[in-house]
């Protein structure tokens, strides 16, 4: 082998040796674009979810201040129905005094039998 064969094989391997640095400086670059690429989309994503997370924390906390209400308005309801069951019984406690009373004053009426009648009850 001469000088000049071996000068060519050293910049062939020169030449071989820079081409894989090239192709592979270049897969490199494309692999960490198309990364570059892919976290974008999971970071959008995951921005997708926290506002679709955020909705359904607000509508939960919706829903539950509904319920709430709900409890307030049926507790306000229990009581207005205590009252007028209350007022019911005031009412017919006087009509059955007046009841009572008028019995008393009527001459044609037995209030003694009267009496025990409404005692069997």
């Amino acid at each position: 082998m001469n000088t000049t064969t071996i000068v060519i094989i050293v910049i062939v391997i020169i030449v071989i040796l820079a081409l894989i640095a090239v192709f592979t400086y270049l897969g490199r670059r494309r692999k960490l674009e198309v990364d570059r690429r892919r976290a974008v989309e999971m970071r959008e994503s995951a921005r997708q979810e926290q506002l679709g997370a955020r909705e359904r924390e607000a509508k939960a906390a919706r829903a539950d201040a509904d319920a709430k209400q709900a409890e307030v308005d049926a507790e306000r309801l229990r009581a207005e129905a205590r009252q007028r069951e209350n007022d019911a019984q005031a009412v017919r406690a006087s009509s059955e005094e007046k009841a009572r009373r008028a019995d008393k004053l009527d001459p044609d009426v037995d209030t003694a039998r009267h009496a025990d009648d409404v005692d069997d009850r």
